[in-house]
């Protein structure tokens, strides 16, 4: 018996995990009788648990789920493919650890279309929330809110108190800007995507620095809408310049568009002017020619934001995860000057 003012501590799923060699998803599998795990797994987790006395907070998490086991996902886009690959994310990740999910959709930005689908995620009864708040707007709304369940956003802006979880967009911008520097390029325009949105902040920030520390002229940037039909329109208009060299666009489908736009006003890619992305959807790969983009982990992102999630509903220590780093795809798009 504990001493009079003191408090035994709980076993916690992780003093499982250590004591039987395994992950904490690993025994929160074996709670959930998930059929993945192997019977010697499965013994020596039940074997761990009998010797710990480990009891799962039950009415703890009937009161925040009520008896269900659902995560929300809030989503403040449709169709693009970053958001569309993290929520694949999501879903194989909560499905691993017996959880399903149950996806809104904003119609629009508004701060009553967001506390409307907290309120649908809400009467769902879902334990914690997940939010793809790609505008600052977006962003700003939910870090005011009360939501009631733990939440975790998958985007990041200036200011951020904590709960978000992101890949590092600046760092990914940076180094696709001084991968056209090194090839001697030295009039680099930067396709932007639209204002407010967190990402298209990031990655002109990543832009500018790069053209800052190298002592490189700064345009100003131009303003799209993600779209391959702006870039498409834009590469037709820019073609008319010709006072840069090359051109790194805010995303691959504006990039695509882009290098259309270009060839369609009798500009060769890359011999006339380098193009490259950012995302590599799947494919930049195979359209001519072959696109340089920043690869970035979408579903890794949304394993992650699960696994903080999670910790937090079960009052646990999250899992401490640096920002998704970044990988350079150079490819026949960009050449040397």
């Amino acid at each position: 018996m504990a001493a009079s003012g003191e408090r035994a501590r709980v076993p916690s799923i992780r003093d499982v995990a250590r004591l039987a060699g395994v992950s904490h998803q690993t025994v929160s599998r074996v709670l959930n009788e998930h059929p993945s795990i192997r019977p010697e797994t499965k013994k020596r987790v039940q074997d761990a648990i009998a010797v710990l006395d480990y009891r799962p907070n039950l009415a703890a998490r009937a009161l925040v789920t009520s008896t269900t086991t659902t995560l929300g996902i809030l989503s403040a886009t449709i169709g693009e493919f970053g958001p569309t690959s993290s929520i694949a994310g999501i879903e194989d990740a909560a499905r691993a650890e017996g959880y399903s999910v149950s996806t809104v959709n904003l119609p629009t930005t508004s701060p009553e279309a967001i506390g409307e689908a907290i309120r649908q995620l809400g009467r769902e009864q879902v334990g914690g929330i997940v939010a793809l708040a790609p505008q600052v707007r977006v962003f700003n709304v939910l870090r005011g809110m009360a939501v009631g369940v733990p939440l975790v956003s998958l985007q990041t802006a200036s200011g951020s108190d904590g709960f978000t979880h992101s890949a590092d967009q600046v760092a990914g911008a940076r180094s696709v800007t001084e991968h056209l520097i090194a090839q001697g390029h030295t009039d680099i325009l930067h396709l932007a995507g639209p204002q407010d949105w967190i990402e298209a902040e990031s990655r002109m920030r990543g832009y500018l620095d790069a053209l800052r520390e190298a002592d490189l002229p700064t345009f100003p940037p131009i303003r799209g809408d993600w779209s391959a039909d702006f870039g498409y329109f834009a590469g037709t208009e820019l073609a008319r310049r010709r006072d840069f060299t090359a051109v790194f666009a805010a995303n691959d489908l504006m990039a695509i568009g882009l290098m259309h736009g270009f060839r369609d006003a009798g500009l060769d890619v890359p011999r006339d002017v380098s193009v490259v992305g950012f995302d590599d959807i799947p494919v930049a790969a195979h359209v001519w020619p072959p696109l340089t983009t920043v690869h970035q982990d979408f579903p890794e992102l949304g394993r992650r934001a699960v696994g903080i999630l999670l910790a937090e509903i079960r009052n646990e220590q999250a899992p401490q995860f640096g920002p998704v780093e970044p990988l350079l795809r150079i490819r026949s798009s960009s050449a040397s000057r």
